[in-house]
């Protein structure tokens, strides 16, 4: 029987506390340092010799220091004799790099993924910014989602006049999945980016009048995306009682700012990465700890 080992890097040590709490097994000791020079170094303090290693590491920003933190960790596992090494990233940076869109741009997604493929044996995922990104891994891929979390967690807040809308196309998939557990009918707008921050609407798909709707996407970061969709919506005489779910709340710089003049009731994001300190309503959180550890055990349980 393999050891299950639980290590954690400094991107979201919180979860994996709380993954270690339902699973009972505390998070394994290790050093995270940050030199002077911005060098890092990372030591463990746990023999992981012969055992099923479980890293713990959403590559949020800084993506960079959090991804050298996750490669340096997978490596001080292989050069210790770990048996299996599994990187359970819930939210995987890069993600909506995974396309050139002009020659000598870079496909950042891939590079990740084979940066990955060279130190795990297997990764964990939660609701990739495109599914395909799966592809780009030369490992097995455990891709999760968080719809029915969420959606059970919106459940009970919804008054019968809801309506699901997709800001971008990109998310129509997703909306039409959460249409699929909330039995609610489903919009969606056509977005134009006009730069990281600014977006404007081209047209929308479907009767939103007189409507509450339920803003649904992968990801909230800058927020620009969420406020172009909620104004356009309120235009065209949607009620003003907003709801925005979104499985990884990134909420950079001034994205809860930005969208703070608009009536939104709820924004409910789930644990992937921590949320912003001291945040006050109406952002919520809805823990993956539970999904995350019942993966855990199912992927360890051939190793016992």
């Amino acid at each position: 029987m393999k050891k299950l080992v639980l290590l954690s890097g400094g991107a979201n040590e919180a979860l994996a506390w709380r993954i270690g709490s339902v699973m009972g097994v505390e998070p394994s000791e290790r050093t995270l340092e940050d030199f002077p020079d911005h060098e890092l170094h990372v030591e463990l303090h746990v023999d992981v010799g012969g055992c099923d290693v479980y890293i713990v590491q959403p590559t949020t920003p800084p993506v960079g220091s959090h991804l050298m933190e996750l490669m340096l960790l997978a490596d001080g596992c292989t050069r210790a004799g770990a048996a299996r090494i599994t990187g359970i990233i819930p939210y995987f940076g890069y993600a909506r790099q995974d396309r050139r869109v002009r020659s000598g741009e870079p496909v950042a997604a891939r590079l990740l993924a084979d940066m990955m493929s060279t130190r795990l044996n297997q990764v964990v995922m939660l609701d990739l910014h495109n599914p395909a990104v799966e592809g780009f891994f030369s490992i097995p891929v455990e891709h999760l989602s968080g719809v029915p979390l969420l959606a059970e967690a919106i459940r009970p807040a919804l008054t019968g006049n809801n309506l699901l809308v997709a800001p971008d196309l990109g998310a129509v998939k997703l909306a039409h999945r959460y249409a699929d557990v909330l039995d609610l009918p489903v919009a969606y707008i056509h977005k134009e980016r006009l730069s990281g921050v600014k977006v404007t609407t081209r047209r929308v798909i479907g009767q939103v009048k007189g409507k509450a709707p339920v803003v649904v996407d992968d990801m909230v970061s800058t927020g620009g995306t969420i406020r172009s969709a909620l104004e356009t919506l309120l235009d065209l005489g949607c009620l003003p009682d907003l709801t925005v779910v979104a499985t990884h709340g990134l909420l950079v710089g001034d994205a809860l700012a930005h969208l703070a003049s608009m009536p939104i009731r709820k924004i409910l994001v789930t644990d992937s990465v921590p949320p912003p300190p001291g945040h006050k309503q109406p952002l919520h959180v809805a823990s993956i700890a539970a999904l995350l550890a019942e993966t855990i055990k199912r992927l360890h349980e051939p190793y016992r």
